[in-house]
């Protein structure tokens, strides 16, 4: 055996034989030449080198990315509830309501930041509008979002500029729909298994808990007497999570699996019990303030978890090579059934 034969990853090779390869060869062809359209190289196997993950996990930070999706989602729907309160008369509400979207934007932002490193990298982001990438047109939502937010917010603080107030209370509930979905196709458009295959689900998943969220911190914020809106976009937001999520728990064969075990899969055991709690106590609140507190805090913790529980699951199955190599091996098993019945 030479020098180069005996390094890591050379070719083994018999000093009293042929290679491997041409032993394997022969074996296969029993020692005849090879028929026309005969391949004689065995099937090509999905492996991961060293059990080493496939992909490269994404480098964001807990809990600054889970936050910031929660709070951006929250701050969407109640920007929504704030105007559509205004425009109907409910005063409490719609103050209620914007001061969430104003907080929330910018708190989220805030978070986002942090993430970034540093505030230079988030202005970078606006310096291009790419619409086939989720990341820059969540950027070009986030940004005016936050600004007509934090106006309106201001402008209920200070009792003062009602013009003003409805029109940044307008052009925020024009963005809140897509403040509360982008995150989920910023996500989805990842290689990360359990967040890729998931695509379908998880615009679905965050709307419907933003709108638990956002709709119980009104519901515990408002006088119930205006609070009638806030409490149907919360309960019908937790139905749509809960449904979304357990198509993404069970839908997915195994990159469904990190959303059941784990920390993920503690994480949304819990945010489903604060879901169905919360989504309990607000049907069955009525005008008593204390069931109305407690299930619109129990929704938002629901909100929250779920964020958690959906980024643990994906950065879970980023690392295992199992959750990218396995889909991939059945996929190609898949193509070759297609390929033999198409034949026969």
């Amino acid at each position: 055996m030479t020098a180069a034969e005996g390094l890591p990853g050379a070719g083994w090779r018999r000093a009293d034989g042929p290679p491997a390869q041409d032993r394997e060869r022969r074996r296969r062809s029993g020692g005849r030449p090879p028929r026309p359209g005969e391949s004689l190289v065995g099937e090509a196997e999905f492996t991961s080198y060293y059990g080493r993950p496939v992909i490269k996990p994404p480098v964001w930070k807990t809990p600054d990315v889970p936050l910031y999706l929660f709070l951006g989602g929250a701050a969407g729907t109640s920007a929504l509830l704030g105007t559509m309160a205004e425009l109907t008369g409910r005063p409490a509400l719609s103050r209620a309501a914007h001061l969430a979207a104003g907080g929330g934007a910018l708190t989220s932002v805030g978070f986002l930041i942090h993430d970034l490193g540093r505030p230079a990298r988030f202005l970078n982001m606006l310096r291009v509008f790419k619409p086939t990438s989720p990341l820059s047109v969540g950027s070009w939502v986030l940004a005016p979002f936050s600004a007509l937010a934090t106006a309106t917010a201001g402008a209920h603080l200070l009792g003062r500029f009602p013009r003003l107030r409805l029109l940044t209370g307008l052009g925020a509930a024009a963005l809140g729909g897509p403040m509360t979905t982008y995150t989920a196709a910023l996500l989805a458009d990842t290689a990360v298994p359990s967040w890729h295959e998931a695509h379908r689900e998880l615009p679905f998943a965050f709307a419907g808990s933003a709108m638990a969220a956002g709709g119980g911190i009104a519901v515990a914020s408002s006088p119930a007497e205006e609070a009638g809106p806030a409490r149907q976009v919360a309960v019908t937001g937790a139905l749509v999570d809960l449904v979304a999520m357990h198509r993404i728990e069970h839908g997915h064969g195994l990159v469904s699996e990190p959303y059941r075990t784990g920390r993920a899969g503690r994480l949304l055991q819990a945010a489903r019990a604060c879901t169905v709690t919360g989504t309990a106590l607000t049907l069955a609140a009525g005008r008593r303030r204390v069931p109305a507190l407690l299930g619109g805090a129990l929704l938002a913790a629901g909100s929250v978890l779920t964020r958690f529980g959906v980024f643990d699951a994906g950065m879970a199955s980023a690392r295992d090579p199992r959750y990218t190599v396995e889909p991939q091996r059945a996929r190609a098993a898949e193509r070759d059934a297609a390929a033999a019945g198409t034949r026969s």
